[in-house]
């Protein structure tokens, strides 16, 4: 899909989660699993932007691309969006079962 950047930090984190949508089918998301965002949250403490953003180099499979996390108060995770270009490329759909690599770039 494109060449993800570098990461400067070297921390990686893989996770399994359903790629979900929003009710109006504007956003398709997953979210970081609980343990996974607690860990980057202490990782990122103090260096994350507006909205809790972290910015990160995200992969599905054979797609790369570069996104910031965005932190969710009302758990405590992470969300990361899943551009149309990334689950068409994929053939994934909300419901299915995404395996996600995602390394910090701090």
């Amino acid at each position: 899909m494109g060449t993800t950047p570098r990461p400067e930090s070297g921390l990686t984190f893989t996770f399994t989660a359903e790629l979900q949508v929003y009710p109006d089918h504007s956003w398709y998301f997953v979210t970081v699993p609980t343990e996974q965002s607690e860990d980057i949250r202490h990782l990122t403490n103090g260096r994350r932007g507006g909205f809790g953003s972290v910015k990160i180099a995200a992969a599905i499979n054979e797609s790369h691309w570069a996104t910031s996390l965005f932190f969710n108060s009302d758990d405590g995770s992470f969300i990361l969006f899943v551009k149309k270009a990334i689950r068409q490329a994929e053939g994934v759909g909300a419901g299915d079962p995404v395996t996600i690599v995602l390394e910090l770039l701090l």
